[in-house]
């Protein structure tokens, strides 16, 4: 169960034995199954989940009800509401499952634990942040200089794996239009 979480890690930190059963025993496994929330508006974030199967999606809700969403996580990614976890403050996303989930849970008090006890897990973590943050600022880039047909290529170029799995209103959602635009925009590819 914990293989790919480790290989994962190794790509960062290297850790002893110890180190490794220590932090996995300060994880939970959990099985979600599709469409159920891990986290909904004014829920203080309390955990880190790293997927080992299925897919999740992370969104906010306009005053209006409609969704923005920020991410799709799949295998051997992680998904949290970093503000809310890190803070202990009441979030402002949902965390939904797209799919049948199985998962690895790290709480905020484990979590404390870990860094304590394990120092280097500090530099896991803040190179796991530099990377989300990059690609939250490309992503932000994106949205203000592309069109929305360049957004849609990009998106299918950089996550073939996701395009196939989750619904294209929810794809329109993420590039930032509404699902009728994007069906617009997809037939006009087609056309070309």
């Amino acid at each position: 169960m914990f293989n790919q979480l480790d290989a994962s890690v190794a790509r960062f930190i290297q850790l002893t034995a110890e180190e490794l059963e220590l932090f996995h025993s300060l994880l939970q496994f959990k099985k979600v199954k599709k469409k159920q929330f891990l986290l909904q508006e004014g829920e203080v974030c309390d955990f880190e989940a790293y997927l080992l199967k299925g897919c999740c999606r992370s969104y906010y809700l306009d005053k209006e009800g409609t969704e923005t969403i920020l991410l799709f996580a799949v295998e051997d990614w992680w998904v949290s509401d970093l503000s809310s976890f890190s803070e202990q403050t009441p979030s402002n996303m949902f965390i939904e499952t797209v799919e049948d989930c199985e998962m690895l849970l790290i709480n905020y008090a484990n979590k404390m634990q870990l860094f304590e006890q394990v120092p280097k897990f500090e530099k896991f973590y803040r190179l796991l942040v530099q990377r989300s943050l990059g690609v939250l600022q490309k992503r932000f880039y994106a949205s203000v200089s592309q069109t929305a047909e360049e957004r849609y290529l990009a998106f299918m170029e950089k996550y073939p794996h996701i395009v196939q799995r989750v619904p294209q209103h929810q794809i329109a959602r993420y590039i930032g239009v509404s699902p009728e635009f994007l069906s617009k925009v997809r037939s006009n590819m087609y056309k070309k």
